[in-house]
């Protein structure tokens, strides 16, 4: 028996999130039947991210442990064959037994793409989410820096979310412009349920005017879901990496 890993990236317009569930098809149930068929053996992935329904992914892990005789780095070749154009592997490869990906210190990196203009364009609907309202990103930059560090992020936690903590830590934020699309970026050891989504939805607030950048002081410090945006659709999140750092 040996434990592998894939890297896995997706366009996740068509599913129901990544987690196995019974009312929709989603990400984690396709992989599962298909490495079933290809291993000829029941496999059950472990991912690292639980993405929403809609939420795209470049680098979400799996792993999965299985008794056949093909090396892990193959997988990922054999396992492109099989899935539908929506899935790929990027990587495969053998790990510790013991390796678990949620368990394992990590960081995570989001992107959030806002495209900003008078009108929408069809080829952007899916990937990014459209707002005519002008926004200031130098005002959206300002506000992220108060992101920053560890703090306890209750104020963007979505409601239903079962967690010990709330305090997350932030290592890094960015804004950058590019033709008509935002491109928020930001990486943590890890985050809450909808936390990057209602973080964009804050930010698109204070980048309209709303609110001043420094508000979001106030915001984190208030630990209450109503005193932060709405969150932004899901459309415009994806999953871009995730490096584990032990």
């Amino acid at each position: 028996m040996k434990r592998v890993m894939l890297e896995v990236a997706y366009d996740g317009t068509n599913y129901c999130g990544w987690q196995v569930q019974p009312n929709g098809i989603t990400v984690q149930e396709v992989l599962n039947r298909h490495l079933s068929e290809l291993l000829q053996e029941p496999i059950e992935t472990i991912g690292a991210s639980r993405t929403d329904a809609g939420v795209h992914a470049l680098g979400n892990i799996a792993v999965f442990d299985t008794s056949a005789r093909m090396p892990g780095e193959k997988i990922s070749y054999a396992l492109n064959q099989r899935l539908p154009e929506d899935i790929r592997i990027q990587m495969s490869k053998e790990v510790a037994a013991d390796f678990h990906p949620r368990y394992v210190k990590s960081e995570k990196t989001y992107a959030y793409r806002i495209l900003n203009r008078r009108f929408p364009v069809p080829t952007e609907r899916l990937y990014s989410h459209f707002t005519y309202v002008p926004l200031d990103v130098d005002r959206m930059a300002e506000a992220g820096q108060y992101l920053l560090g560890e703090h306890d992020f209750k104020s963007f936690c979505g409601s239903g979310a079962q967690v010990k903590t709330t305090v997350r830590s932030i290592h890094a934020f960015s804004v950058k412009k590019e033709g008509d699309v935002i491109t928020l970026r930001i990486t943590g050891s890890g985050f809450l349920y909808n936390m990057v989504r209602i973080i964009a939805g804050t930010l698109m607030e204070i980048g309209s005017g709303a609110y001043e950048p420094e508000h979001m002081k106030a915001i984190i410090e208030a630990c209450d879901r109503k005193a932060a945006g709405a969150t932004a659709p899901a459309r415009g999140l994806t999953l871009v990496k995730i490096n584990y750092t032990e």
